[in-house]
């Protein structure tokens, strides 16, 4: 959640966000390329874990009718919570409600709804599910939505990150295509049963599959036969051709994508997997309320934005947005990465709040934010 913080303050304070793609390794800068590619953990990693959670629900006592309707119900929400207020509300503050477009909390909806199918399953076919969907669908990277006419739409829904028109007058940029996140979440499901057992073990076996994920993605990388349909290759310096070892795609995950980041996320698990010092406690509290934090932290970032553009430029900077931003806007790396640490810091406090409060109440509706 904290990292995810950082993509979008850098969308709203960087000089660079709004004129080049921060991976375009013919414009970009090391430091501004990391600053994205670190971000890159986020979505996987919340996705992946959102499916192991419900697995520790089940184990924790809640019952498989229970977890289908919280899934069915709360993946609806999130499906139609995306497109409209996160997006014209939250996030944008865009009133055109003939364009909307839809991200990872929409994908997490889908995979949720899903999910209340597959956890009915036994956890190895769940886990074959999972896997299969995540390790195979590059192989489906050739099939273009006009190749299949009337279904082109459905495709793009699915597997390609395009616009759809889905009635006359009204259109939806599908920026997370489901497949194969529906497969994250599946495969996320299926790993909750490593958890289980003593600690020591569970520390091995994080950290061998963690490694194991990782070796994984160096040899298909650097095989560029598979697992993404956009290959590395050499640059005009040895760092840069790192940075095109690693650039890989990420709408849709490719397979590479998907064993970069969730191999070294399932490793740094058995790391931490261990009591924690201050900081750690201080984290944790985002990852309690991750939907309040979600929700809080994009308006905050750009009421912070626009007062910096006003301050800037004067009034007619004030709507700051990455769609729409004044021509010589922003700041440089190193505002950047304060304004994120003060973001974070900001909202520490109300996030503390929303915890004590899930902590000491059981209402319904908690469990929905």
């Amino acid at each position: 959640m904290v990292l995810m913080a950082l993509d979008h303050v850098r969308d709203l304070f960087s000089n660079s966000a709004f004129t080049i793609d921060p991976t375009d390794l013919t414009r970009t800068t090391p430091a501004l390329f990391l600053t994205r590619w670190v971000t890159h953990f986020c979505a996987p990693v919340f996705v992946f874990l959102s499916g192991t959670s419900v697995y520790l629900s089940e184990i924790r006592g809640k019952t498989k009718k229970q977890l289908t309707w919280f899934l069915m119900t709360r993946g609806l929400f999130l499906v139609i919570l995306d497109p409209t207020l996160i997006r014209h509300t939250f996030f944008m503050w865009d009133l055109n409600w003939r364009f909307t477009f839809v991200q990872v909390i929409w994908v997490i909806g889908w995979s949720m709804i899903v999910l209340a199918g597959l956890i009915h399953l036994p956890r190895w076919v769940v886990a074959a599910f999972g896997i299969g969907m995540a390790a195979m669908h590059n192989l489906l990277d050739p099939v273009t939505p006009d190749q299949l006419g009337a279904w082109g739409g459905l495709w793009k829904v699915l597997h390609v990150q395009s616009m759809i028109e889905p009635f006359s007058g009204f259109q939806c940029m599908i920026a997370y295509p489901l497949i194969p996140w529906i497969g994250v979440m599946a495969a996320g499901y299926a790993f909750g049963g490593l958890l289980q057992g003593d600690a020591v073990h569970r520390r091995r076996r994080l950290l061998a599959l963690g490694l194991t994920m990782t070796v994984a993605f160096i040899v298909f990388r650097a095989a560029n036969v598979y697992g993404d349909p956009n290959p590395w290759d050499m640059q005009k310096g040895s760092l840069f051709t790192v940075l095109s070892f690693v650039n890989c795609t990420k709408y849709p995950p490719s397979l590479s994508y998907l064993l970069m980041t969730l191999g070294p996320a399932i490793a740094a698990m058995a790391v931490f997997n261990r009591p924690l010092g201050a900081v750690g406690r201080v984290v944790m509290v985002f990852g309690r309320v991750p939907m309040f934090f979600y929700l809080i932290h994009a308006p905050f970032a750009h009421v912070l934005a626009a007062v910096a553009a006003l301050c800037q430029y004067g009034p007619q900077a004030w709507n700051v947005s990455p769609f729409n931003p004044p021509a010589v806007y922003g700041f440089s790396l190193p505002v950047v990465y304060l304004a994120w640490v003060g973001v974070v810091f900001a909202l520490y406090f109300p996030c503390r709040w929303y915890a004590g409060v899930k902590q000491r109440r059981r209402d319904w509706w908690l469990s929905y934010l």
